[in-house]
């Protein structure tokens, strides 16, 4: 039976997610606030979190029910059928947001009561080690249900361990990264590295490796979990490594050290070459041209904003000057200092990333 699937993406990217599940053969991808809904069953739940990049989290949506008090919650709540999803031996977590609209507006005490009947009614603890979450949605006394079936954020593949001073995620690199029209068939260079997010994304892309083939999912511990299937899904294997250099490189010592640490760990060190360099210092390595990716400080967080005008100026010329025939994405909160680098640059729409509201400039030939 198919269901209503939430893939979560930063606002700002939720088209670029809503392009990849599309074009990896998820049903009716449609773009709503901080994410993407498709249709599908378990095994459409099993392969989003497996395989998407781009997704941040994966929910399902296991039901629904009218309530207008609480009374009325407990009594409906006590006969949702808890034991087709959750499993009496699995601890649960349970989080409820409500809005205006409802009658029931204390999400504290409508929590208490869902947790209580899933308690009582199918023996399943509140507490202990990896819960499952169940979330309720209430909106105009409709009680919206669904289950988390990812566990930890998606962005936590489980080879990335030395992470920079503002990481970027994994999943929003991912979608950066598509959004600049990245497929896997091209070299990708980041002259602002740092933890190698971005170089380490796209040499897994070229690879054909699925993005949580090593970690565990909350999906594991539910009732509707069919361990010989999921194996099956989880064997497949690509053709080979691909016959492209992903390279990385930054001032810091220390940082392209860790990236160097995390290809090792991620499978793909032999595609991935990191120096010590600054960005003045970059050159385009042999072969076809292909896509510079850059994250450079944007001056709110690590470091002052004036400084960093000359740091755009030295990129903006080093790449007119070496890199003909490339392609720019570059990742920025304040749009002059993409002005500083000189180039005829496209912006995206604002991407929040971390308290803040970023944009990607593109160039598409510099």
């Amino acid at each position: 039976m198919a269901f209503e699937i939430h893939l979560m993406a930063p606002p700002g990217l939720e088209p670029v997610l809503a392009d990849e599940a599309r074009a990896a053969g998820f049903a009716d991808p449609q773009v709503v606030p901080g994410g993407v809904t498709v249709r599908g069953g378990w095994p459409e739940v099993w392969r989003a979190n497996l395989t998407l990049r781009g997704a941040g989290r994966v929910s399902a949506r296991i039901g629904e029910f009218r309530a207008f008090h609480l009374a009325q919650l407990d009594k409906r709540a006590r006969r949702f059928p808890w034991g087709e999803v959750l499993r009496p031996d699995v601890p649960v977590q349970v989080e409820v947001a409500t809005n205006r609209k409802s009658k029931i507006y204390h999400a504290g005490a409508a929590q208490e009561r869902i947790a209580r009947a899933i308690h009582e009614e199918l023996g399943a603890p509140l507490d202990g080690p990896d819960p499952v979450t169940v979330r309720a949605r209430i909106d105009d006394n409709l009680v919206i249900l669904s289950v988390d079936t990812s566990g930890e954020p998606l962005h936590k593949r489980g080879a990335k361990q030395a992470v920079g001073k503002a990481p970027l995620r994994e999943t929003m690199a991912a979608l950066l990264l598509r959004a600049c029209g990245y497929e896997g068939r091209e070299p990708v260079l980041d002259p602002f590295c740092g933890s190698g997010t971005f170089v380490l994304e796209a040499a897994e892309i070229a690879a054909g490796l699925a993005p949580g083939r090593a970690r565990d999912f909350a999906f594991e511990r539910l009732a509707t979990f069919d361990p010989s299937a999921w194996q099956a899904l989880r064997a497949a294997r690509p053709a080979g490594l691909p016959d492209l250099r992903f390279h990385g490189s930054d001032r810091d010592a220390g940082a392209f050290a860790a990236a160097r640490a995390n290809a090792e760990r991620a499978g793909v060190a032999d595609l991935c070459l990191f120096e010590k360099r600054s960005v003045s210092e970059i050159v385009p390595p042999d072969g076809p041209p292909g896509l510079v990716i850059a994250n450079p400080p944007y001056g709110t967080r690590i470091g002052e904003k004036k400084p960093l005008y000359g740091l755009y100026g030295a990129l903006g010329a080093t790449l007119r000057e070496r890199f003909g025939g490339w392609r720019l994405g570059l990742v920025t909160s304040d749009a002059s200092l993409a002005r500083a680098t000189g180039l005829d640059l496209t912006e995206s729409a604002p991407i929040a990333h971390g308290g803040l509201r970023v944009r990607l400039y593109r160039s598409r030939v510099l």
